[in-house]
């Protein structure tokens, strides 16, 4: 079971919860940081963090599949741009909020970075999620 918290003495996030509790005995998937990768290992969207964006997240749902879970049951993701720009953050963070992600809401944090892990790389998710025990939980 997942419990989400909005924090009513902390100013309201806009899409996304201050925390996620799971009750002691869940299952949890630690999934590496999702990148802008096709599956022969090519950029997607050079430049375009938007385009990346996109492509990351639909990585991340292959990951979540993988492990026996999904979107809806993401607690926690941290989301890596490549910029110092607070437009082109929200630009990413409105692709992540459209994917179904922040659906909980999540917990989350945004972070502009200088740069990531392959050339022309701009964007990167990592996430927390729990893994159901039954299917359609």
């Amino acid at each position: 079971m997942i419990q989400r918290v909005t924090v009513p003495s902390l100013f309201p996030p806009p899409v996304y919860s201050h925390a996620s509790v799971v009750e002691a005995g869940t299952k949890l998937a630690f999934l590496a940081g999702s990148v802008p990768l096709d599956a022969d290992g090519n950029l997607v969207g050079a430049g375009d963090p938007v385009r990346q964006a996109e492509q990351v997240l639909a990585n991340l749902g292959e990951q979540l599949r993988a492990v026996g879970s999904d979107f809806a049951h993401v607690v926690s993701t941290d989301v890596y741009v490549v910029s110092s720009e607070t437009a082109v953050l929200s630009a990413v963070w409105d692709i992540v909020e459209a994917s179904g992600l922040s659906t909980g809401p999540h917990s989350s944090t945004l972070l502009g970075v200088a740069c990531l892990g392959y050339t022309g790389q701009l964007v990167e998710i990592t996430a927390t999620a729990v893994v159901p025990e039954h299917a359609g939980e």
